[in-house]
């Protein structure tokens, strides 16, 4: 039997590769084929979670609770010392520097990422702002955010504090950040579908170990993690109910 995994759009397109890789240690690993089918963005995967086309995903933490809660899926394993956290950026040459100073009618630039919306959203209510108070311009990644924002086109931008991390000092000197998030407790996480119910312990124990698998310790930091951690059904819950008290 073949089973499908997928990984949630908005990893970095210079991590792809390393996915494949990661898939092909898999498969040999737990002796099972694994397809791998990347979605464009997350209404591709949602449509994709609604058809029951998924077996395994890493996926972001927004998306963890209708596949735990309405798709049974389990928890496998989480990222350890990977954190979602978001922050705000603005043009270089804008006099505000302060959350408080921003006003409605605010041109926001954003992508599609769950999370990072939310929690930009969030730092925006000591401003009394809120989404229908602003226009969204609406962004393919993470780089035309910061051009809208140094071109003059949005106001500010929401961006994933890691991407905003990853970014020159040539593109830092035209921004500058107003306030970032420090949450600590939003992180992606590897499921396992009902389908793979046979192969769960096995999946789960590999994963585990795999930085202490020659092979693995390179895969891992191909895709930038130092190694995984077990996550259980409670923690779990207790993101899904994170993420239902931050949103809106």
């Amino acid at each position: 039997m073949s089973f499908i995994m997928t990984i949630s759009p908005d990893f970095k397109p210079e991590l792809i590769s390393g996915w494949y890789i990661f898939n092909t240690w898999l498969q040999k690993k737990i002796d099972t084929h694994i397809h791998i089918n990347m979605v464009n963005d997350f209404s591709e995967l949602s449509k994709a979670i609604d058809a029951d086309s998924i077996d395994l995903i890493y996926a972001n933490p927004c998306d963890i609770a209708k596949l735990v809660r309405e798709k049974s899926f389990t928890p496998i394993a989480k990222p350890v010392g990977s954190h979602d956290e978001t922050v705000i950026i603005t043009n270089c040459d804008n006099p505000v520097t302060a959350i408080e100073a921003l006003e409605s009618g605010l041109k926001i630039a954003m992508t599609d990422v769950p999370d990072v919306n939310t929690i930009g959203m969030i730092m925006l209510e000591p401003a009394d702002i809120t989404l229908s108070d602003v226009e969204v311009i609406q962004c393919s990644n993470y780089i035309t955010v910061v051009k809208k924002v140094i071109n003059g086109e949005a106001d500010i931008g929401f961006l994933l504090a890691d991407a905003y991390g990853e970014f020159s000092n040539l593109v830092k000197s035209k921004i500058q950040p107003i306030i970032t998030s420090k949450i600590h407790v939003l992180h992606h996480a590897l499921l396992a579908g009902p389908n793979f119910a046979d192969k769960q312990s096995l999946l789960q124990e590999t994963i585990l170990a795999m930085h202490n698998d020659k092979s693995g310790v390179g895969i891992l930091k191909s895709l930038e993690l130092e190694k995984w951690d077990l996550m259980d059904h409670d923690e779990a819950e207790f993101l899904i109910d994170l993420i239902d008290t931050l949103s809106p």
